[in-house]
């Protein structure tokens, strides 16, 4: 584990999960539990599901919507989007994470798009691709 991965998981506390899945045995299902259980604030992203809870947290349409409904609550800002997404389907979510001032953009496993990942370093956020954060994770110790 580098540094950088080790400094954004250490700091970055309060992570969307879009493309978060209603059943437990998807990856982004796994993943979001055992983030939580790890003391991290979750936040579910889907369309689909907007508006049910996962895991005990309301799930939010896109970003935007989530970030309004966690400030208008006086909870703490998304840190870090985790993207559960095909590949061609992270540029819109690489610029709402922009846009909700997001620190960090992280592509699961098999995930990548160059362009939405320069474009959203270029914006600032730190980009992790094809990297799991529940493995990462775990090498912390």
């Amino acid at each position: 584990m580098t540094d950088r991965i080790r400094q954004i998981l250490e700091n970055d506390r309060t992570i969307a999960i879009v493309g978060m899945s209603d059943k437990p045995h998807r990856a982004s299902h796994e993943v979001a539990h055992y983030l939580q259980k790890h003391g991290y604030r979750i936040v579910p992203v889907n369309p689909l599901l907007a508006g049910q809870q996962l895991l005990g947290e309301p799930v939010y349409a896109d970003l935007p919507a989530a970030a309004a409904a966690l400030q208008a609550a006086g909870e703490a800002p998304i840190d870090m989007v985790d993207v559960f997404r095909r590949s061609e389907d992270v540029p819109p979510v690489a610029d709402q994470a922009i846009a909700i001032g997001a620190k960090t953009l992280w592509l699961q496993l098999a995930i990548s798009h160059p362009e939405a990942e320069q474009k959203a370093a270029d914006a600032g956020l730190q980009v992790v691709r094809d990297k799991c954060t529940k493995i990462e994770h775990a090498l912390l110790d």
